[in-house]
């Protein structure tokens, strides 16, 4: 395959999927890892590497980026409400999966102290607040830490979370959109929350009402994917696409 015709490939591919992990893109297209990075560094304006995954550079130049500490004030009110009502679907002896992000932080606080439970996540802040529950059993996912979401990403938890049997994923996100899915700020977490929900019994979206509307660069799932979507509104349930 000639070099254009990769590029062209792996445009389709990212036109498609949004993101791409490297070593999906070497088995795309035939070739090396080593290849695909020369590719993309020699066309720096129609893409970006980001952590071991392929996106759009026009989708990361469009996007201001994402900062915990300048989120975690955003509509908090809001998402106090969604995670208490997300709260109240968690039951003793549950395995959860929860999802990095402010609201999220909040869901975790929300966890009842008399509740026995198994929560997965690979957040920093939440595994702070957890730690602190005596009836918690935390799996504290590691890897690279990235600062920006408090979070860290390996290539190994995908492997731990397909293993895994979840009864219920909180799952965050930066935007909602019914053409466009459900997306999110940072690509490294794309993999993560998939991992997560193929391997949950139950999937929730629990966002505060400002992200329908709203497209951000990595898209993870579409709306479908999901058993409900709860926001400060309430819980909505959902015929989840098979």
């Amino acid at each position: 395959m000639l070099k254009s015709e990769r590029l062209c490939a792996l445009a389709d591919a990212i036109a498609q999927h949004k993101v791409v992990h490297l070593r999906d893109a070497a088995a795309l297209l035939g070739v090396s890892e080593m290849t695909v990075r020369r590719d993309i560094a020699a066309s720096p304006d129609q893409f970006t590497y980001l952590r071991g995954y392929i996106v759009s550079a026009t989708d990361v130049q469009n996007g201001a980026g994402y900062s915990l500490e300048q989120e975690k004030d955003h509509f908090a009110q809001a998402k106090a409400e969604a995670s208490a009502i997300a709260a109240k679907l968690i039951a003793d002896n549950d395995t959860l999966f929860v999802d990095c992000g402010t609201t999220l932080t909040t869901l975790a606080r929300l966890i009842r102290a008399d509740l026995h439970v198994t929560v997965v996540c690979y957040s920093l802040n939440v595994a702070e607040i957890l730690r602190r529950k005596p009836n918690v059993r935390m799996i504290l996912l590691g890897g690279l830490y990235v600062s920006a979401s408090d979070s860290f990403s390996a290539d190994e938890t995908l492997d731990i979370l397909r293993r895994m049997g979840i009864n219920k994923a909180f799952i965050s996100a930066g935007g909602v959109d019914e053409t466009r899915g459900v997306t999110c700020w940072n690509f490294h977490e794309v993999a993560i929350k998939q991992a997560a929900m193929q391997s949950a019994v139950e999937r929730h979206l629990v966002i505060d009402s400002s992200k329908f509307g709203v497209v951000k660069a990595a898209r993870f799932s579409q709306i479908g994917e999901f058993d409900s979507i709860i926001t400060e509104q309430g819980q909505t349930l959902r015929e989840r696409a098979v």
